[in-house]
């Protein structure tokens, strides 16, 4: 999370854990890991604690920088890649018969498949070009 939102002490500390339980294991097993035994059994137990914890601590932040763009205006996500003018040229374009589709798009810049996600062939509006016109 390089520039992201909570990076910095919560990191440390838990990479501060995991270092202190890799020298207790490794103290413990002597450098032969036997795989079959309790003991190990508990270090990837707590190896896997650790994991879970990390994923938990990620996801937390995740969600308060969401919430903490979301209260300063920030929306989040992809942009359209049609604008409202876009659009309704499309639309007025595709009502007509005699339009031909990859001419249209060379106009627009984009592919026929992203004309067609925001007109019908019939010129009618589909659900992301009214997202677009109702923005």
């Amino acid at each position: 999370m390089r520039g992201g939102v909570g990076c910095g002490k919560g990191r440390n500390d838990t990479l501060s854990v995991v270092g202190a339980v890799w020298v207790v294991a490794r103290s413990l097993l002597q450098g032969v890991f036997p795989t079959n035994n309790s003991l190990s059994q508990l270090v990837f137990a707590l190896f896997a604690a650790l994991a879970e914890f990390e994923r938990e601590l990620i996801r937390e932040r995740t969600r308060a920088g969401l919430a903490s763009a979301r209260a300063r205006g920030r929306k989040g996500g992809r942009p359209h890649a049609l604008s409202k003018a876009q659009v309704r040229l499309a639309q007025a374009a595709m009502e007509q018969r005699v339009t031909k589709v990859s001419q249209l798009c060379l106009e627009l810049g984009v592919t026929k498949a992203t004309i067609y996600r925001y007109v019908a062939p019939d010129g009618s509006l589909r659900n992301r070009g009214r997202q677009v016109l109702a923005r």
